[in-house]
């Protein structure tokens, strides 16, 4: 059976800064209509950024829709028309403060095709130099962590890292 929905109609319901919100008519396999929310999201970036073989650069940000500070790999929106590889080295310098000379892309994920297009896309950064001194944009506040692989799944076992994008990026390696 072909799973795919025809969009008949498309409104645009909210249009901001950097997400779009649209309800879309569908037609489903069986012929009936249907409503789907959808939000359109440019897509991000994420890096596993490798001080040493057993030491990763993290950030703690605050994230406001879940009123914490929570430990993150580094990350960052795509911009517009930008390629994936060149987003993840400036988000690793503007998160971190560091380059990398070895940057290899690892793998994707969706995350959340329920209702979103966004897709992140992940890379390793290894062989880090010292690139900028200032770190964040500047609305973006940032303390970067040096925590050891050993660590890690420890710490997502008990709760300590719940970013999903982090967790996905440990299972790639």
């Amino acid at each position: 059976m072909d799973l795919s929905e025809k969009t008949i109609k498309k409104d645009i319901i909210y249009s901001g800064k950097i997400i779009e919100v649209n309800l879309q008519t569908v037609k489903l396999p069986n012929g009936r209509e249907s409503k789907r929310e959808i939000v359109n999201h440019p897509g991000g970036v994420a890096i596993l950024a490798y001080k040493d073989s057993d030491t990763l650069f993290m950030v703690e940000q605050f994230r406001k829709p879940i009123e914490k500070s929570i430990l993150e790999i580094p990350a960052g929106k795509i911009e517009k028309n930008e390629d994936i590889k060149v987003c993840g080295m400036r988000e690793l310098e503007e998160e971190t403060g560091y380059k990398a000379r070895k940057f290899e892309y690892i793998g994707k994920v969706v995350t959340s095709p329920g209702f979103c297009d966004e897709y992140i896309y992940f890379f390793k950064a290894e062989d880090l130099y010292k690139g900028r001194n200032d770190i964040g944009d500047e609305d973006e506040f940032i303390n970067v962590k040096e925590v050891k692989e050993s660590r890690i799944k420890d710490m997502i076992k008990k709760g300590e890292i719940i970013d999903a994008k982090t967790i996905c990026a440990f299972m790639m390696i």
